[in-house]
């Protein structure tokens, strides 16, 4: 059996999980009428956020083909999953939205993809939305491939039309839906033009690790792809990698159909399988036979451009929610956290041991983690992203900039365009489409981006789609002025009475109901000045024998703003935290005294 390895690659929600969805329905590897969707996306964060995190394997047999097919993520904060699972394949998918065509992720993931050498399979996907214009989309990505260097034989790829949702696909734009109804004509491209997995199989022994998993019975699952030779069940092996070699014997090697994981007895040269045995096992390592190791090129992905603090939590609530509260507990977290996140530092601060710099390639890579931390028990405090700043060669200070894709209705472009302007971004382009939406693309650091969502979100009515990936190192921009408003900060510790709030609510906005408890120096809400203001939200109302017209007011709240994780993360400013345990999530001040906090004040102004 011909065994051939694909990487579906795109921007995100350009439907490649969907696709899969597909192609293992028109296999018959899932049940036709199965009506669950995104069946490779089998992490709750995933489900719930509809995006894939993590890349994963899955396999289809068809017309005497293996085909193993590899799930990437499309969103740049998860880049570094693609860049480290590209290797397993000898070509890849691409995908690209009938309607809005080419983005920022797809020149990052193509790129890689091309610089790999492999020759990409055009897929034009969603041809049944309204406003789809495929022919536009087809020059916008031969112009794309020309921009990234493509080889003649890269730029000669072939293209099909297709909608993954609806499940049908085809070479020819005008058949699809029509006469092909189904996704077979691109399997049928697939096995055409995909090449057949290469290695000797009577080689000696060479497999790279690129995915780890876990099984509560088995342990630790090595995911790679066999370059050379044959492994087999009880085979003994040796393991090296950046942190040396090691020995050990493979104890089950399990493959992939379907969605299943099935046990083998051997695999050959260009499979992709799991391997068990080595508890040690680190991305990157090659694995060969006991005494005849040849170790293949380790696996790089690019360096991280945002970093945040996680800390023990040290507030008067501290312990009462969390399952894993220490310093060690948090630490060993983390730093098992980079054995399967390749795009993730961790290092540890000499100053104060309870404190962990955390480097990662956006706010949600970040804030990915510490959700799923939440959700495993862990009680933990985190500080505002900063950016990585370096030096050039000439000694000068630069940071990160990404390009920034904005489609939103005309309304509300001039309040947008005004406020990335105050964030030193750059426009570089601006364009109304036929369907009454402008595309506005920026340049901007990354620095500015920071809070920035939250902002687009309010400001559009919701209407906005934002999208942005790394771009290059420049020139430090400047200052950029961080929130325009100040906090309501509480003064007492106890329970929020209604009667306070009642009083506060006039000052700003507020992010917590009555009836929570609240500690001194929490923050309550956002103040509608600059200024931070302190406030009692625990004052009840005294209680006398005296009635009067007008002095029983009814106490009307007004619906607090319920934070999610991303946006207390944007909110807070330099000198706040957010309080996350698996059940709340509260900002504080990084100084609870309010004396405290004015001396510091002075000591920064100075």
């Amino acid at each position: 059996m011909d065994i051939r390895n694909i990487a579906i690659i795109a921007h995100v929600d350009h439907g490649k999980t969907t696709l899969v969805d597909g192609i293992l329905k028109a296999t018959g590897q899932i049940n036709q009428k199965e009506d669950r969707e995104r069946v490779m996306d089998s992490m709750d964060l995933e489900r719930e956020r509809g995006i894939t995190i993590r890349a994963k394997n899955a396999s289809v047999f068809y017309q005497g083909n293996k085909i193993n097919i590899i799930d990437t993520p499309g969103h740049a904060d998860f880049g570094g999953e693609v860049e480290r699972v590209l290797g397993m394949a000898d070509c890849c998918l691409l995908l690209v939205d009938a309607v809005e065509g080419p983005m920022p992720q797809t020149r990052f993931v193509l790129d890689k993809s091309l610089r790999m050498g492999h020759r990409p399979i055009l897929v034009i996907n969603k041809i049944d939305r309204d406003f789809a214009a495929p022919d536009k989309v087809i020059d916008k990505v031969f112009d794309l491939f020309d921009e990234l260097g493509a080889t003649p034989e890269q730029m000669d790829f072939p293209i099909v039309y297709c909608s993954a949702k609806s499940g049908f696909a085809s070479t020819e734009l005008a058949r699809a839906g029509k006469e092909d109804k189904d996704l077979l004509p691109l399997i049928d491209v697939i096995v055409k033009h995909v090449p057949v997995a290469s290695g000797n199989a009577d080689g000696a022994l060479q497999m790279q690790v690129m995915n780890l998993d876990y099984d509560d019975y088995m342990g630790r699952v090595g995911i790679g792809r066999i370059f050379r030779g044959t492994i087999r069940k009880n085979q003994a092996v040796e393991c090296a990698g950046e942190g040396g070699t090691k020995k050990g014997k493979i104890t089950k090697i399990l493959g992939f159909e379907g969605m299943d994981r099935i046990e083998l007895q051997e695999a050959v040269a260009g499979d992709i399988v799991g391997i068990t045995g080595l508890e040690e096992l680190a991305i990157g390592d090659t694995i060969g036979a006991e005494g005849n190791v040849e170790m293949r090129a380790p696996i790089r992905v690019d360096e991280p451009t945002v970093s945040m603090f996680f800390l023990v939590n040290d507030s008067p609530f501290a312990g009462k929610e969390g399952k894993f509260v220490t310093t060690r507990q948090i630490r060993d977290r983390l730093f098992r956290e980079t054995l399967t996140n390749v795009a993730m530092r961790v290092l540890e601060d000499p100053e104060r041991k309870d404190r962990f710099q955390v480097q990662g390639r956006g706010d949600l890579h970040l804030s990915v983690l510490v959700e799923t931390m939440r959700r495993e028990g862990y009680e933990l405090q985190v500080s505002r992203p900063e950016v990585i700043l370096k030096k050039d060669e000439q000694g000068r200070r630069t940071e990160p900039y990404e390009q920034l894709i904005i489609d939103l209705p005309e309304e509300f472009s001039g309040t947008i365009i005004q406020e990335l302007n105050r964030r030193k971004g750059e426009m570089v382009a601006m364009e109304t489409s036929v369907h009454g939406t402008t595309r506005i693309e920026y340049v901007i650091p990354t620095r500015g981006l920071i809070g920035f969502r939250s902002f687009l979100i309010t400001e559009s009515r919701g209407s906005a789609a934002v999208t942005s990936v790394f771009l290059k190192y420049d020139l430090y921009a400047g200052p950029i002025q961080g929130r325009k408003n100040g906090a309501l900060i509480s003064m007492e510790q106890g329970v929020a009475v209604p009667y306070a709030l009642w009083a506060i609510q006039e000052r700003g906005v507020l992010f917590v109901p009555p009836g929570i408890q609240v500690y001194k120096g929490m923050v309550l809400g956002e103040c509608s000045r600059e200024n931070d203001l302190e406030v009692n939200p625990c004052k009840e109302k005294k209680l006398t024998n005296v009635r009067a017209s007008g002095s029983d007011e009814a106490v009307r709240l007004v619906p607090p703003r319920q934070l999610t994780l991303e946006q207390c993360i944007e909110f807070i400013d330099d000198d706040e935290l957010v309080e996350i345990t698996p059940k709340s999530l509260r900002i504080r001040k990084k100084f609870l005294d309010p004396n405290e906090r004015k001396k510091m004040a002075k000591a920064a102004a100075l």
